[in-house]
């Protein structure tokens, strides 16, 4: 059988039946035609089962028992992490995307700041406002009125507090 019989015979390229002659998994009779009975035999012995069935076509380059369908489950499963891993970097490098612990941080720096706030706001604006409650009065009525700022301020803590502690029940969640 020529080389161009053998190689419609078994169904790979004329290329592949010259590398398969060069490496000696064909027997070829002294005239140089090729035994097909005997060289199938030697191809099939010497052959990868995995090289055969690519070359002809057959499943995508699995022996055994393995399943091509869970190879071809995983390797999808890893490109779509991959993407999704790509597209997070991107988001990260644009700013959209900011690390949870870091945010979680920054809320409760901002909320304690805000809280310090109000604790020192009676301190600062009790004498104020007893001048202009003071002065209020005394425009209304006509008779001079004295307001402790220290009773106002006292006052004014007490009420700061029950509002912080009412917003102290509020939970940012960031899940």
């Amino acid at each position: 059988m020529s080389e161009r019989e053998y190689s419609a015979h078994s169904g790979l390229s004329r290329g592949a039946i010259q590398k398969a002659r060069k490496a000696s998994r064909l027997v070829v009779y002294s005239d140089g035609s090729i035994n097909a009975a005997a060289s199938d035999v030697r191809r099939g012995e010497m052959t990868d089962p995995d090289q055969q069935r690519r070359s002809t076509g057959g499943d995508a380059g699995f022996s055994g028992p393995a399943d091509s369908s869970s190879y071809l489950k995983a390797r999808t499963a890893l490109t779509v992490y991959q993407a999704q891993d790509k597209q997070l970097g991107i988001q990260k490098k644009k700013g959209t995307l900011v690390d949870r612990a870091r945010a979680e941080a920054l809320v409760f720096r901002l909320a304690r700041q805000e809280r310090d706030t109000w604790v020192t706001w009676p301190n600062r604006v009790a004498a104020l406002m007893a001048a202009e409650v003071a002065l209020g009065v005394e425009k209304q009525t006509g008779t001079p009125v004295i307001i402790e700022a220290a009773i106002l301020q006292r006052v004014l803590e007490a009420h700061v507090r029950q509002h912080l502690d009412d917003l102290a029940d509020l939970r940012v969640s960031l899940g």
